[in-house]
């Protein structure tokens, strides 16, 4: 894997690069689209590569081991071949997963045990069991094992898991360099960043963790409920510390909004649930606004779902149509509405890549980020 800056922008911490990895070249900055189990929710993989231009997916480690398994994959011949995507993929560590069952495990230092979500089993991830299992999905980006803090955090707890995980990453280095990847490719460790809100934990953690040698790094525990001016201020802090030529990828990140802030902090790689998520509710994001597709007001509104910029899908498909899908309850209407999201998320960070290279991205940046967030 290598990456290489094309320009930084004047009068922001912005860059463009280009993340070379053996399934392709993914220009940043970057939005992931959430395959969370081997399929981003309603939409092809042909959609994914013609219409919304994903160069690269996300899967999750958790609901891959649990269902198909990995077994599964394995015979497969990895994650790529069983879904049929042949662009990069990265996929987390399950530490995530740690923080949203927080009702059903428990945490050690040797790892974390849990019970499935689908029928209560009982189940142990360690950093080097989550290695393993990144190892045999196959993905080209992994992520180390770590604790991911909720939001409030207490100082206390909030060092403690921090040090934890930087405990648990170097036993993922240390399962990285004893094993080996099993499809004939290369696949690359990042670690995650921690510290909750509190800027000398985050500080400290980044130092930690930029000493590791790594081809890119994260930052996690953020976009968990805290202020957005928390999350631009330790984004920035952080991204003031970690290697200057190595990809930084904000983990679960956010609004169109919040990916252009974070743009300009220095940040090169996010994904998030929220375009698919919202468009199956009918929420659709466009560059006036955010509009619910459902609200009456769309009934005999003929016009195209953004007449700012493009669909991303079929032109015929006008905001009265894809309002009537989503009233008589028709598949079609999330399908369509996913593809514009998804299509508009990578529209953004594109147009942002663009604005960085011909040198006019803060000027930009803040005459279109009032627009994106108000509701229509």
């Amino acid at each position: 894997m290598k990456f290489s800056l094309e320009r930084k922008d004047a009068e922001s911490s912005a860059r463009a690069g280009m993340l070379t990895t053996q399934h392709g070249k993914i220009e940043t900055p970057v939005f992931m689209p959430v395959g969370t189990v081997g399929s981003v929710k309603a939409v092809h993989q042909r959609e994914l590569k013609e219409d919304v231009e994903a160069r690269i997916i996300l899967g999750n480690t958790y609901h891959l081991f649990m269902r198909p398994g990995t077994e599964v994959l394995k015979a497969a011949g990895g994650l790529h071949k069983f879904m049929g995507w042949d662009q990069p993929i990265l996929t987390d560590s399950g530490g995530y997963q740690v923080y949203s069952l927080a009702g059903s495990r428990k945490i050690k230092e040797e790892g974390v045990t849990f019970q499935s979500h689908i029928d209560g089993s009982k189940h142990f991830f360690s950093p080097e069991v989550a290695v393993q299992i990144q190892r045999e999905i196959g993905a080209d980006i992994i992520m180390a094992f770590d604790e991911c803090t909720p939001y409030p955090c207490d100082y206390t707890y909030a060092k403690n898991s921090m040090e934890m995980t930087h405990r648990w990453l170097k036993r993922c280095v240390d399962e990285m360099e004893r094993s080996q990847p099993l499809y004939g490719y290369e696949q690359s460790l990042f670690p995650i960043v921690q510290g909750s809100t509190y800027s000398d934990l985050r500080r400290q953690s980044a130092e930690t963790v930029a000493a590791v040698p790594a081809n890119g790094y994260a930052i996690g525990g953020l976009s968990v409920g805290e202020p957005h001016e928390d999350m631009y201020k330790q984004t920035e802090l952080v991204c003031s510390i970690l290697p200057r030529d190595k990809p930084r990828y904000l983990m679960g990140v956010g609004t169109p909004a919040n990916i252009l802030e974070c743009i300009g902090q220095g940040v090169d790689m996010f994904d998030c649930v929220m375009p698919t998520r919202n468009a199956r509710h009918g929420l659709l994001y466009t560059w006036n606004g955010v509009i619910n597709i459902k609200n009456k007001k769309w009934e005999c509104d003929f016009s195209a779902l953004d007449e700012q910029g493009t669909t991303y899908v079929d032109s015929a498909y006008s905001k009265a149509y894809v309002r009537h899908l989503f009233k008589v309850g028709e598949y079609l209407g999330a399908q369509i509405a996913s593809i514009h999201n998804l299509g508009f998320y990578l529209d953004v960070v594109n147009q942002a890549r663009m604005r960085i290279l011909d040198g006019t991205f803060a000027t930009w940046k803040e005459k279109v980020v009032p627009s994106l967030s108000q509701r229509l």
